[in-house]
């Protein structure tokens, strides 16, 4: 497992890499098909570099190494840093999930049951658009899949082995 500073470091060398080649998080999703949340969080070390996609990176990020291709490609530590939530932008997306999270799942609810919209089996970009008065938007688009909560029956726990009698 990486440590807090061995991240750290690699993620400064990814995004140095990324600076180097003057393009955007959304250039990057466009040349190599991969969602623009998803290539940042590739650079973060928050997702895990997949071998058929490496060969489309490396060549939308030319400086990245051999070596930081091969760390990608292994499985991150996911996290956060919980100080990161006091970050304006951060604490506005924490707020408006709050706010509107309940009103969300209640729709969820009702038009698909009682379940969960999955974040590993998940979507994200983020897109501007102008609005109606002409003022720059953010679109957060979240795309999971959605998970049935179950009904659990002892007869249906595979893991559940059969009574011997005594």
């Amino acid at each position: 497992m990486e440590d807090g500073a061995a991240r750290a470091a690699a993620v400064q060398k990814l995004m140095a890499a990324k600076a180097k080649s003057g393009k955007s998080f959304s250039d990057i999703g466009a040349e190599t098909g991969l969602t623009n949340v998803y290539v940042a969080q590739l650079l973060r070390r928050q997702a895990q570099l997949k071998p058929d996609t490496a060969a489309s990176l490396r060549a939308a990020i030319p400086a990245l190494s051999e070596e930081l291709v091969d760390l990608m490609m292994q499985p991150p530590f996911r996290s956060y840093n919980p100080e990161m939530v006091h970050e304006p932008a951060i604490y506005r997306l924490n707020e408006a999930i709050m706010h509107f999270g309940e009103s969300i799942k209640a729709i969820i609810n009702e038009d698909f049951g009682d379940g969960i919209m999955s974040a590993i089996d998940f979507y994200c970009t983020v897109d501007k658009v102008k609005g109606t008065d002409g003022k720059d938007r953010v679109v957060l688009t979240f795309d999971g899949k959605y998970l049935p909560h179950t009904e659990q029956k002892a007869a249906n726990m595979m893991s559940k082995l059969p009574c011997k009698a005594p």
